[in-house]
């Protein structure tokens, strides 16, 4: 059985990974030591090898039989043979001295079939790999759930095992690189729409849900609507991963509402259809002990407050009582409105003498309480958009992942006070439902970028808490982290270590240096340091070394400007939003004037 004339991996599995196709490239060397993990190639005449090329090679062993010895090439040298000095080549070159042009190149041994580890031979015969011999040496064959990545350097398919992304052998994704040309975020999307339209969720797949935070403009708020610059060569590039060339199919945006506009609108500008806003009764926030994710950086928990926070917190969950139906609460007889209102109070309260001791349970140092109240009253411009009292209790204002496959929370207008409370307080919702669901199934993905500013190395914080939760345990509960980050030095070590797939796309030189960065061979950190946007290298628990993979372009928009109208969008409709069957749907209204014209 042969796969584009090559054997198939089942075939040259049987035939005890002794079959060889492809063609010739050259020969093992014998000048340079070769080992069970490693050796190195001279090209024949007139062939080349470049970084990443597969390579097979063969050995007779007495007593086992033919042994296959696969390998990824790492490195590629050329030299003049012959010279001695520097000065050489213009002789070489001018026929005046007698010289050879040799190339060679280092291989990594990926796979050795059977395991009889034992070193190539000098002079054996090195293959390019085939199609079937490709698929062992990278063991896509024994993948029986693998996504599409991407491509390789070689235009075929390359692949990640699904086992170590769905928590079945292991979990999370973690991404680095430089911002703004290492594509992170695409690449994040790519993956996920992999996962999505690949078949490897089976009946799973309407159920498996994702969760985007976007801090990035509204690049991310048309998942779900055609990319109008995808040309034929990129769909090309689909059909080759066996993917469809298209957008989302179901995507929610959430949004926090316009600052000081009373009916809650969505703070968006070029997209509002399927978009809801989201926000935080003070009902839900006196109930839910929300305000320990106001105090929710590393220089809260070393200010010397938190207790007092938790003590707070505790107070407003007990005296606070609802009022009306627009999430107002009444607190030792004070009728709070508005976010501001609740933080004068708390101010009240706190600085007479007779009811700090009611508020703090013991004898708290007047140093301590004034600071939690200076970095309390900071936080009432950031948070008050998003945690209110004036808006119907009875509207639906939560972010749910129950609507579609991918909800979207955009947070690029609040600021970064807001943002953390945001993720933190979202995240610590949906590790709650899965954890009440009592089952992993089905998978809840959530994409977060700037990792290192919610879980940075060094500190502690209520976020930081929530995502070392996921990273240790979301495996077993069904919650998959796929991190971004410019620095991986600086996120805490053990989400990093928990992520069983690492990617990483154009690196600083001096961030490539980092030990966090071991995974990556000498020779593929410095690639890093001059990868082009769209290309990233990924490592997986299964093969040794990393892969580069070139992800296709976004089938889907990653701009307002890129937005081809949905199927079933009205004519003349800019905005890609779906029609509701509303007879007054699309006249013009205040909130639409600043709409940009994509």
């Amino acid at each position: 059985m042969t796969v584009n004339g090559a054997a198939s991996p089942q075939a040259a599995a049987a035939a005890g990974g002794a079959q060889v196709t492809g063609e010739v490239v050259g020969r093992v060397l014998g000048t340079q030591a070769a080992s069970p993990l490693s050796f190195w190639v001279g090209l024949e005449p007139g062939r080349v090898l470049q970084l990443d090329d597969v390579v097979v090679t063969r050995r007779e062993v007495p007593g086992h039989g033919p042994v296959l010895v696969a390998g990824v090439v790492t490195t590629v040298e050329a030299r003049h043979e012959g010279a001695a000095y520097d000065s050489d080549v213009f002789l070489i070159a001018d026929g005046a001295l007698p010289a050879a042009v040799v190339e060679v190149a280092e291989v990594r041994v990926t796979r050795v079939e059977p395991e009889v580890f034992v070193p190539p031979l000098p002079g054996s015969q090195v293959y390019l790999a085939g199609a079937g011999d490709r698929d062992q040496a990278l063991y896509f064959d024994v993948m029986e759930r693998r996504i599409p990545l991407g491509m390789g350097r070689d235009g075929q398919p390359l692949y990640v095992n699904f086992d170590f992304l769905d928590g079945t052998r292991g979990a999370h994704v973690s991404i680095s690189g430089v911002s703004g040309v290492a594509t992170k975020t695409s690449f994040a999307t790519f993956l996920l729409y992999s996962i999505f339209n690949s078949g490897v969720l089976d009946a799973e797949s309407a159920n498996t849900k994702a969760l985007i935070f976007s801090v990035k403009g509204e690049d991310l708020l048309f998942l779900d609507h055609d990319n109008t610059r995808l040309d034929q060569r990129a769909r090309d590039g689909y059909a080759r991963l066996g993917l469809p060339a298209r957008a989302f199919g179901s995507v929610h945006v959430f949004a926090p509402p316009r600052p000081n506009d009373p009916n809650g609108v969505p703070h968006v500008a070029a997209r509002t259809q399927g978009v809801s806003a989201f926000y935080w009764t003070l009902v839900e926030f006196c109930q839910e002990e929300l305000l320990r994710f106001v105090f929710a950086d590393a220089d809260d928990e070393r200010a010397g407050y938190s207790l007092l926070v938790g003590q707070v917190a505790a107070r407003l969950k007990s005296w606070a009582e609802p009022i009306g139906d627009g999430g107002a609460v009444r607190v030792q007889g004070t009728t709070c409105r508005t976010f501001a209102d609740l933080v004068e109070m708390l101010s009240d309260q706190l600085q007479e003498e007779d009811s700090r001791r009611d508020w703090t349970g013991a004898q708290t140092p007047l140093g301590t309480v004034n600071a939690f109240l200076r970095r309390l009253r900071s936080a009432v411009r950031p948070l008050s958009p998003i945690v209110r009292g004036d808006l119907p209790f009875y509207r639906s204002h939560s972010v749910s992942t129950s609507d579609a496959q991918v909800s979207i929370v955009d947070l690029h207008n609040l600021p970064e006070r807001a943002q953390r409370f945001v993720v933190g307080v979202v995240l610590r919702g949906e590790f709650h439902r899965k954890e009440s669901s009592g089952t992993a199934k089905p998978l809840l993905f959530v994409v977060l970028d700037e990792l290192n500013k919610y879980a940075p190395r060094e500190g502690d914080s209520p976020i930081k808490e929530i995502l070392l939760d996921v990273a240790e345990r979301g495996r077993s509960l069904g919650v998959i982290l796929i991190g971004a980050q410019q620095t991986a030095s600086e996120v805490e070590r053990r989400i990093v270590s928990n992520s069983a797939v690492r990617v990483a796309g154009r690196l600083d030189p001096a961030e490539a240096a980092r030990s966090e960065y071991g995974w990556m061979p000498p020779a593929v950190r410095e690639r890093a340091t001059i990868a082009k946007p769209g290309t990233m290298f990924v490592a997986q628990p299964e093969i040794p070394v990393p892969l580069a993979v070139a992800f296709p372009f976004p089938a889907w928009a990653t701009r307002p400007a890129e937005a081809a109208p949905r199927p079933n969008d009205r004519p003349g409709d800019r905005t890609g939003a779906r029609t509701s069957g509303d007879p007054f749907e699309g006249l013009p209204s205040a909130i639409e004037d600043d709409i940009p014209p994509f």
